[in-house]
């Protein structure tokens, strides 16, 4: 592992070596995942929702305890605006709380009503936002970090789709806790960039498909391995809820529903229900599914270990920033 080079108040509020987060990948970041992250000196999130059960989720954290060293990982929960469809947070929060879990990512909706809880537990959060507004709602709520996501970034980057390079320029300053910069990362010059518009770190996610921890099938990986940022498609936009997913047959399919004008979601479920993403990652049949695939697909590059890709990026990092000083 790279030594720590670049100290920030993420590192600090992490107890982590780079300014590198991993943000959770339904399905795929599980202990083995985040685990290998935590080693090579950044922080990754479990998402509960990619195990068959709460207790197959308990066991995912005993795992990744073991295997980390010592070093921070994380939890992500996903908060829905739908009360009903959050009656399982409480289980995978009851869960990280018992299990020592010490730093939590939320996405989705506000997560302000579970803060006291999360709080009184001594648990540190960073919230995933998509615009200064609702970043600063986050702030005031009590989150002590918050991701801003560009318009590149592969799920859902909100319905403003401002950009990254925007986003960068006028969060950080706005805001008064820590900031990750996210949305089409994966390289070091980026992350000098990140550092120079004053987050204080960025987020990688489809950068790290390819990872060999990751355990999607090789066929997928070698797919994304020779892909570049035109290679993905806003989908679902007839529901005024964009997503960037993969450019596939089963995108190309929710394009023509809404290029027809169709709002009965019932029409689209058989192409973006979770389970069929699952299943490409299983078999490698890149063809179906809607993968949250953001546009860094274009570094994603050979299939190698997550110590070497974040090495990678650290190595490069300290190289742009020596040729800056040069200037």
């Amino acid at each position: 592992m790279t030594p720590r080079t670049f100290r920030t108040r993420i590192t600090d509020l992490f107890g982590i070596d780079h300014p590198l987060v991993c943000g959770g990948m339904m399905w795929l970041a599980d202990a083995a995942y985040v685990s290998a992250v935590a080693r090579a000196g950044g922080i990754g999130f479990i998402t509960p929702r990619s195990f068959p059960t709460p207790e197959d989720f308990r066991e995912q954290l005993r795992i990744a305890h073991d295997l980390s060293d010592g070093k921070p990982f994380g939890v992500n929960l996903y908060i829905s605006a739908r009360p009903e469809a959050n009656e399982l947070l409480e289980t995978f929060l009851d869960i990280s709380i018992q299990e020592g879990v010490k730093f939590v990512e939320s996405a989705g909706f506000t997560p302000k009503a579970f803060l006291p809880r999360i709080k009184d537990a001594g648990i540190t959060v960073i919230h995933k936002c998509t615009t200064l507004r609702h970043a600063l709602s986050a702030q005031k709520a009590g989150v002590d970090a918050v991701t801003i996501l560009g318009a590149e970034a592969g799920g859902h980057p909100g319905r403003d789709m401002i950009g990254t390079m925007v986003q960068g320029a006028t969060v950080p300053q706005a805001l008064d806790v820590p900031v990750v910069l996210a949305g089409g990362m994966g390289t070091g010059r980026q992350l000098m960039a990140c550092l120079s518009l004053g987050a204080d770190a960025m987020l990688l996610a489809t950068r790290m498909i390819v990872s060999q921890e990751i355990w999607a099938h090789p066929d997928y990986k070698k797919h994304l391995a020779g892909l570049g940022a035109g290679d993905t498609r806003l989908i679902m936009n007839i529901f005024g809820d964009s997503s960037r997913v993969l450019d596939n047959e089963s995108s190309a399919r929710v394009l023509e529903l809404e290029a027809r004008g169709i709002t009965d979601y019932e029409a689209y479920r058989p192409h973006v229900q979770g389970m069929l993403q699952k299943e490409a990652y299983e078999d490698g049949d890149w063809t179906k599914g809607t993968a949250s695939i953001g546009q860094s697909v274009a570094f994603a590059g050979e299939i190698e270990p997550v110590e070497t890709i974040i090495d990678g990026i650290i190595a490069e990092a300290v190289a742009v920033r020596d040729r800056l000083n040069s200037l």
